[in-house]
């Protein structure tokens, strides 16, 4: 999701090296880097800025905002052979459906090493993270930043995968820096965690504090997603449009990608409204916009940021499928959202930074075949790219063989003409694939149902 704050409503479950790369030795350099950690994490606090225009609603989260971190003292791992991948994924909530595929996928990954590299040589060893609580129903900034300290400061930790939500991924990724520890996503797609001009003045800079970079994601950013969103809505013969969006980081940022590309696509927009994820109804804001004779209202936001009860209301007011469509990005497009918005989300619309599970051919497919017969159940859209982060990751470890969080970061983005799952893509120097696959979908008797690819530009 991805902007995922991938940017659907989101239930408990368990190459180059510099001068800090060793991590696990001096208590010097331990405390060094609990300084440094502190110290820009303290410095990244600014008061957050409201872009909302419907009152009581929550503002959107600065993207250099990051709560403070503590200071971290460095573990030395208890076995030089041993090594640690985590996965730092919504595990509470309605986004667990979504998230626990993932966490299948990465688990078969290192199945099929046995949990090994480097000819046996070297063991890995899996932890999850949960980054929601049951008080958010969703990600947490505080838990969030608890479990970035905890992964720092775990010596043993060479690799992360996550996060679902780059709302979530911004608050750790300085925070990893620091400590050199290298996070793949499988599903952040807010483009200023990466690409310089795609999102606000500081970023990406302001996401990495040493200098280089650690962060990379298997999944297309949102500036392409948002684009082919726009192209897909006037295919489908919109002409006017409203748009919502949930004010965080995943959602807003789509949804101006969309509002920009839309009017250069000849869309009218009626409208843009911030909303408030935890009211109760929005029959009033719905029964505004029907006034205004909309085609479709396109949503920037997740099912978490209350993407169902917008789809009831939309329903309930008279905007129906017929009539209005209902548009969002990848962060609905999960089981989570029929769930939640049940005979009202037929017809609704979403577009994804790939191709759906059983769409993927070649070592795609294979991989499909098998998960489904490992886990008898249909993967969600995310789990090849959480298997995928794991090939990856495992393949540094393969080069480097040896706890050297700096090396495998390196390794991890030195990644080139990788043949996976998703076909062979490459990471550029901003840590970003070269694929650029986009598709639509649909939901049809209750399930999310394969349109077509959609071409960038």
């Amino acid at each position: 999701m991805n902007f995922s704050e991938k940017s659907a409503a989101k239930r408990p479950t368990s190459t180059k090296t510099n001068p800090t790369q060793h991590l696990n030795t001096g208590g010097l350099r331990t405390l060094l880097l609990a300084v440094g950690i502190a110290t820009f994490c303290a410095s990244c606090q600014s008061p957050q800025t409201p872009t909302a225009t419907t009152p009581g609603s929550s503002p959107a989260t600065s993207p250099a905002t990051s709560p403070a971190a503590s200071p971290i003292a460095v573990s030395s791992p208890s076995d030089p052979n041993t090594v640690k991948i985590v996965s730092m994924l919504p595990m509470t909530g309605s986004a667990l459906g979504q998230a626990q595929t993932m966490v299948n996928g990465i688990k078969q990954a290192l199945a099929e090493t046995d949990s090994k590299a480097c000819d046996g040589k070297i063991k890995i060893e899996y932890e999850i993270l949960d980054d929601a609580t049951a008080a958010a129903g969703k990600w947490d900034p505080s838990q969030v930043t608890s479990n970035a300290n905890k992964v720092a400061a775990d010596g043993s930790v060479v690799g992360a995968i996550g996060h679902y939500n780059s709302g979530a991924a911004k608050l750790s990724i300085p925070v990893l820096n620091q400590a050199n520890v290298v996070m793949v996503s499988p599903a952040n797609t807010y483009p200023g965690l990466t690409k310089p001009g795609k999102g606000e003045a500081k970023e990406p800079n302001v996401y990495y504090p040493t200098g280089t970079r650690n962060f990379s994601r298997v999944v297309p950013a949102d500036d392409l997603q948002g684009a082919v969103a726009s192209n897909w809505a006037k295919s489908l013969g919109v002409k006017k449009v409203y748009i919502l969006d949930d004010q965080e980081l995943y959602g807003k940022g789509i949804a101006d990608i969309f509002e920009t590309t839309a009017k250069a696509a000849g869309i009218e927009i009626l409208g843009r409204e911030g909303i408030d994820i935890k009211a109760s109804d929005y029959k009033a804001l719905m029964n505004k916009i029907k006034a205004l004779n909309p085609e479709m209202i396109y949503f920037g936001g997740t099912t978490q940021s209350n993407a169902g009860q917008i789809i009831k209301d939309m329903r309930n007011v008279g905007m129906t499928a017929d009539a209005v469509k209902f548009m969002g990005p990848d962060g609905i497009k999960e089981q989570a959202l029929i769930d939640a918005g049940g005979k009202d989300a037929e017809g609704v619309y979403a577009t994804f930074g790939g191709l759906p599970p059983k769409e993927l051919t070649g070592e795609g497919a294979k991989w499909y075949e098998s998960y489904k017969a490992k886990y008898n159940a249909e993967p969600e859209a995310y789990a090849a790219y959480a298997y995928e982060s794991a090939k990856v990751i495992i393949g540094a470890i393969n080069k480097v063989c040896k706890n050297d969080r700096a090396a495998i970061r390196d390794a991890v983005l030195a990644t080139k003409d990788f043949n996976g799952v998703l076909g062979t893509w490459s990471f550029d120097a901003n840590g970003d694939t070269s694929l650029t696959t986009m598709s639509g979908n649909v939901v049809k008797a209750g399930k999310w149902e394969f349109v077509s690819a959609l071409k960038t530009e």
